[in-house]
């Protein structure tokens, strides 16, 4: 094959392949003195639901914020569509759709005029705005409720029109900050669904920012935050391997003094966290009992588990996932 045709085969291969949705380089941003983002670098490819998973300021509102061109970091880059968020905003906000946490529903208008007004914003007007109002309130099962006032909506019905209206302008990426708060379990599985129909049939990629475990277990997958940096990155089923066995928690009446016990004779790497015994183990039945011989009198209960995320947030911190210091990122 000649060099020419080497070229041109290579050229069509990488078009087949499409670039991340989303690329992080080294984003860092303080508030003040408080580091919120530490050198934060991922990729989310194209048709995937990806998770930001982390406690109260772990750094999860200030990267939403930068994606969504609403500031801008101090140092590193955010791109969207190999778009440059700080650069261009512009263009980075004809490719994204958002919805906040916070409602931005006009609850005295009709689900219709909602649509419409944020048509508008995106300067879709005439037969082309109507057809495409039509068209997201029957995907969201709204076209029956399209001339009634949204507060009379539950807040289920609510969060699908805030999707409509992030997805009337055809975005390739959706963000959404905690968009399950406040709804009942029904309504949140509905949401879950439509959000793969979305991944599947029209390639949409998903940002979502979770504080819910359950939750970041449905994402194709996640980025684990804790104060500003990843401290861990994969599918669930990945960071959960990383575990390699059960995990085992003691409770005892001095759990400081058990772990170091259970080190010195075991050599196995046992912590005390928040007044418990925490190690993990490949054989978590035969070593508990083993543990229980061997320290007569002094475990209190002990118990059994395979591996969850939050398991891995203790591996990667030291902590459990709720012990985060309640500091509210900067508005």
């Amino acid at each position: 094959m000649n060099l020419a045709i080497q070229s041109s085969v290579r050229q069509v291969a990488s078009a087949d392949v499409p670039g991340p949705a989303i690329e992080l380089r080294n984003l860092s941003h303080r508030y003040g003195q408080r580091l919120a983002l530490d050198d934060v670098s991922f990729q989310v490819k194209t048709a995937e639901i990806f998770g930001l998973l982390g406690p109260n300021g772990s750094g999860k509102t200030t990267l939403f914020r930068v994606l969504s061109t609403l500031m801008l970091p101090e140092s590193g880059k955010a791109l969207v569509g190999g778009i440059d968020a700080a650069a261009q905003p512009r263009e980075v906000r004809r490719q994204i759709g958002i919805v906040f946490q916070s409602p931005s529903l006009d609850v005295k208008l009709t689900a219709e005029e909602n649509l419409r007004h944020q048509g508008h914003l995106y300067g879709i007007t005439g037969s082309a705005l109507q057809q495409r109002i039509d068209e997201m309130l029957k995907r969201v099962g709204l076209n029956e409720r399209a001339s009634e006032r949204v507060e009379r909506f539950s807040g289920g019905m609510q969060r699908r029109l805030e999707l409509a209206k992030g997805l009337l302008h055809r975005p390739k990426v959706l963000l959404l900050d905690e968009p399950t708060t406040g709804l009942d379990p029904g309504a949140r599985l509905d949401l879950w669904q439509y959000l793969k129909l979305l991944r599947d049939e029209e390639q949409v990629s998903v940002l979502i920012t979770t504080h819910l475990m359950g939750e970041a277990e449905d994402c194709d997958r996640l980025a684990v935050l804790n104060a500003g940096r990843v401290v861990a990155l994969g599918t669930p089923a990945e960071l959960k391997s990383e575990i390699g066995g059960d995990v085992i928690e003691i409770e005892a009446a001095n759990a400081e003094s058990l772990a170091q016990r259970l080190q010195q004779r075991f050599g196995v790497a046992a912590k005390s966290i928040d007044g418990r015994v925490r190690l993990e183990s490949t054989a978590g039945h035969r070593f508990a009992t083993e543990i229980v011989e061997a320290f007569p009198g002094q475990v209190t209960s002990i118990s059994i588990s395979k591996p969850r995320l939050e398991d891995v947030f203790i591996r990667h911190t030291g902590h459990r996932f709720w012990n985060e210091p309640e500091a509210l990122e900067s508005k």
